[in-house]
């Protein structure tokens, strides 16, 4: 695959959950202790983790749980969680080749929707994905602002 303004190739495939960790730990748990990487249910048969390469090296990722948000009426739902590129791969279209990679996986398991907890930061991005927030922004401890995204697929 080639990005549609961008020179690099890349290829996204489905990883382990430690593989997901490269990324996790200078995007999303910089300064913390690497074991901070590691999200409940990583490691269930469910759990979808994905990563993008780009000229063999790993450069983004997302992970996808099956959990159910109660304020969504629907069945089969997913969570997306740890979505993250590399600070100097961001704005270069790779977070939306991921994400509408999900989305297409997730599709052919007739999942119904995708929610998750979405960065203060990172809400114009999803936004511009067809994703909408859903009720206050709330804290969570040492990681701050987010809002709860949704779309159906």
């Amino acid at each position: 695959m080639k990005t549609d303004n961008h020179t690099n190739d890349f290829y996204i495939r489905e990883i382990s959950a430690k593989e997901t960790y490269a990324v996790r730990h200078p995007v999303l748990r910089e300064g913390r202790p690497i074991e901070d990487c590691q999200f409940t249910d990583d490691e269930l048969e469910t759990t979808i983790h994905l990563g993008l390469y780009v000229d063999e090296k790993l450069i983004g990722i997302a992970t996808f749980l099956k959990n159910c948000n109660m304020q969504f009426s629907e069945e089969k739902q997913y969570q997306l969680r740890g979505m993250a590129i590399l600070k100097t791969f961001q704005g270069q279209q790779f977070g939306e080749h991921l994400l509408r990679y999900g989305e297409h996986l997730l599709k052919e398991k007739h999942i119904a929707r995708i929610w998750f907890n979405a960065r203060e930061t990172a809400v114009r991005f999803y936004q511009k994905n067809e994703y909408q927030t859903v009720g206050q922004p709330f804290e969570i401890d040492k990681v701050g602002t987010h809002y709860v995204m949704t779309k159906v697929l």
